[in-house]
């Protein structure tokens, strides 16, 4: 195997096996940073030794062995030959002597998978800012290096790399436990999960900055991870719901960028470029989260909003007024300006941009709608409707100075130049 075969070898292994790897590495040591370095420092010895001796046939197995060896030379190095050495010691001659020589060791799927679920918990904990939350989740759960991370998200790499070491500071300072809660904190700790891969999801599919509309990679890996978290609580009706919203959102990829990369809104995109696959499998996941709850939570109400829109044959045919019923019952269990907003748009379409235009007006005083270049948008395509081109375009150009996205600026400049016209 060639030396550049085998590093892309390595790197689709090290993407699939890194979160299980760190996972089980953290019940040991009870750090993340510790379990981090462990896991690297296997990645390292895989860089210089698969070259020459190939991947190996249970690669997962080969890496933790090798990581479960770094764990016993470090605590032996700090002179703590205690049971947990011994503990380590043991588990270590089992899976060599059930791997030979290539570590082919069984794995104890009930085990990792368990390990992976505290792992989700802990790099989403609450005592951890959102952004810290995102890198670290990215970092361990999506086998990103703090590169990948800090270009996908337009920040400088010292910054994300910063974010990292202070979030497993802050989580080692906390005594945060490698555990999934239980009672009512399992709810809210949850709560911050899903919130975590939305954030990461929505940054890929409409990226808040820069020249590119869309970033495919880190919708990719949002979805990867609902399914993963699927899998792992399959009696969590909200993980359904934000599997089902994700897939839906990501079957419009396609059709969401013209030729030359420029933004196609919804109500102009070539449906027959929709992924009709990952549909079903949305629209799969959405059924699954009705049966599991009596109620839909906030991410099923989005899904079966997005179900509206993947379940109409033409934008002509789309369910307007069951979409402003969803929005408005999503105001209420999560009320927000922003869900009001887009309830107006709802209601503009079911009923005309006059009650429509009278809903965005009562928001034009939200503080935090300030800054927020979606509300002069909406209120410019209403206005413009009304045949009132001269405040439109003014809006248009209000919008365009507050998106930090060169696409949307340009598209948005293009509407106003309409309205001049």
């Amino acid at each position: 195997m060639g030396v550049a075969e085998a590093h892309g070898a390595i790197e689709a292994v090290w993407r699939i096996e890194s979160a299980r790897l760190i996972a089980g590495l953290v019940r040991m040591m009870r750090d993340v940073g510790i379990a981090e370095e462990l896991a690297q420092d296997a990645l390292v010895a895989a860089l210089e030794q698969w070259p020459e001796s190939g991947v190996p046939r249970n690669p997962g197995a080969w890496l933790m062995a090798i990581a479960k060896r770094r764990a016993v030379d470090l605590i032996r190095r700090r002179e703590r030959l205690d049971r947990k050495v011994e503990e380590l010691g043991r588990e270590l001659e089992i899976d060599s002597d059930a791997a030979g020589p290539d570590f082919d060791a069984a794995v104890d799927d009930d085990r990792i998978e368990d390990d992976l679920l505290r792992l989700v918990f802990t790099a989403c904990h609450p005592v951890l800012s959102s952004e810290a939350r995102v890198a670290l989740t990215l970092r361990l759960l999506g086998g990103l290096t703090t590169d990948e991370i800090a270009r996908a998200f337009l920040v400088p790499e010292s910054t994300v790399a910063q974010r990292i070491v202070r979030a497993k500071r802050t989580l080692a300072d906390a005594g945060v436990p490698f555990e999934v809660p239980e009672g009512p904190e399992r709810a809210a700790r949850l709560s911050s999960v899903l919130e975590v891969i939305y954030l990461v999801f929505n940054e890929g599919y409409s990226a808040t900055a820069g020249d590119d509309w869309m970033r495919p990679a880190l919708c990719e890996d949002a979805l990867r991870l609902g399914r993963i978290l699927a899998e792992l609580m399959p009696k969590e009706p909200e993980v359904h719901g934000l599997v089902a919203l994700m897939e839906i959102q990501a079957s419009r990829s396609h059709a969401r960028i013209g030729p030359g990369g420029e933004p196609v809104l919804l109500l102009e995109q070539n449906r027959a470029r929709w992924d009709h696959m990952l549909i079903r499998r949305g629209l799969t996941a959405l059924a699954r989260a009705d049966a599991l709850g009596d109620t839909r939570g906030p991410y099923a109400l989005q899904a079966a909003i997005a179900a509206c829109h993947a379940r109409a044959r033409t934008a002509q045919e789309t369910d307007w007024t069951r979409i402003a019923a969803l929005y408005a019952a999503l105001a209420q269990l999560i009320p927000s300006p922003v869900i009001e907003l887009n309830r107006a748009v709802a209601v503009g379409m079911a009923l005309g941009p006059a009650p429509a235009l009278e809903l965005v007006d009562t928001l034009t005083a939200e503080p935090s709608l300030k800054g927020y270049h979606l509300l002069p948008s909406v209120r410019g395509d209403l206005l413009a409707k009304l045949g009132r081109l001269d405040e439109a375009r003014a809006e248009f150009e209000r919008a365009a100075s507050l998106t930090r996205n060169g696409r949307e600026r340009t598209l948005l400049l293009d509407r106003a130049a309409a309205c001049g016209s």
